[in-house]
């Protein structure tokens, strides 16, 4: 299973347990994805890191001084792992 992380800017958009679907954003040398409709956005991921699913499931949310980041698993392998 895959774990990425989002930055979410408002408390209370996302649960536990909850399925999300992502959409994914092209930059020049990058892509990000963000969990539909709007609700939190990954850091910038390489090329050859590429996110497969689009499906996923949130595993963890956490608040600190800079704000709330998910945690979501995706079904694929880890590319941290390989």
């Amino acid at each position: 299973m895959r774990r990425m992380e989002f930055k979410m800017e408002r408390q209370g958009l996302l649960r536990t347990g909850q399925k999300i679907t992502v959409t994914e954003g092209v930059l020049p040398s990058n892509y990000y994805y963000t969990i539909d409709p709007s609700l939190a956005m990954s850091a910038n991921i390489p090329f050859r890191s590429r996110l497969k699913s689009r499906e996923g499931t949130v595993i963890g949310i956490v608040e600190n001084a800079r704000g709330f980041y998910v945690t979501a698993e995706f079904d694929e392998p880890d590319v941290d792992a390989q």
